[in-house]
C-alpha cells in the first residue's frame, strides 16, 4: 500500500489508537475472549490508559492519507518475560484497523521495530500472541519468528493460552 507513513506517537494520535486497539480486539478475538471482556471495552478509560503511558516505550503510528490506520508498541528491554534471560527486547502490540489488514501496514509497522532494535544493538526480540488467534499466529510466522514458549494469562475471570514468537535480530 503506497503512502504509508511510519512515525513515532503524538499526543493527537491517542483516541486513534484507542479505537483501533478496541475495534481490533472485538474483531480479532472474537470467538476467542469472552464477548463480555469485548463489549465492556471502555474507550475513555483506554485513551487514559494509553496517555500515561504511550512516552515510556516506543511507540509508532502508520499514518495512510493523515489517518491512523495502524500502531506498535515495543520495549527494548526484558521488563516483561525475565523468566526467558537472553531475550532483550519485546514487541508488546500491534495493531492495523481490521479493515485495512493484508495491506502490508503491519509488515511495515513489524520493519520499523526490527530496524530499531537493530539500531539499538538488540539480538533476540520475543513478542506475544494468543494462541486461538490464528490469522496474527500466521502473521508472525510469516516475519520470522518461532514459536519457544506457552504461557497463561488472565483477561477478565478466564484464563487463555499465550505463545511466544522468538527472532533472532
Amino acid at each position: 500500500m503506497e503512502g504509508i507513513i511510519i512515525r513515532n506517537i503524538e499526543e493527537k494520535d491517542i483516541p486513534s489508537v484507542a479505537d483501533i486497539k478496541i475495534n481490533g480486539w472485538r474483531t480479532a478475538y472474537k470467538g476467542i475472549i469472552d464477548d463480555k471482556v469485548l463489549n465492556s471495552m471502555n474507550r475513555n478509560e483506554r485513551i487514559e490508559k494509553i496517555r500515561k503511558t504511550y512516552k515510556d516505550n516506543g511507540f509508532i503510528v502508520a499514518e495512510l492519507n493523515n489517518e491512523v490506520v495502524g500502531f506498535c508498541n515495543y520495549i527494548d528491554t526484558n521488563k516483561f518475560t525475565q523468566d526467558i534471560s537472553d531475550i532483550d527486547c519485546e514487541l508488546l502490540a500491534i495493531y492495523v484497523k481490521p479493515d485495512l489488514k493484508y495491506n502490508g501496514i503491519g509488515t511495515k509497522l513489524f520493519q520499523f521495530v526490527i530496524n530499531e532494535f537493530k539500531s539499538k544493538k538488540k539480538t533476540k526480540m520475543i513478542l506475544w500472541c494468543l494462541k486461538d488467534n490464528e490469522p496474527s499466529r500466521k502473521f508472525y510466522t510469516k516475519m520470522g519468528g518461532e514459536i519457544f514458549k506457552e504461557r497463561t494469562i488472565e483477561i477478565g475471570e478466564k484464563k487463555y493460552y499465550e505463545v511466544g514468537f522468538i527472532y533472532n535480530i
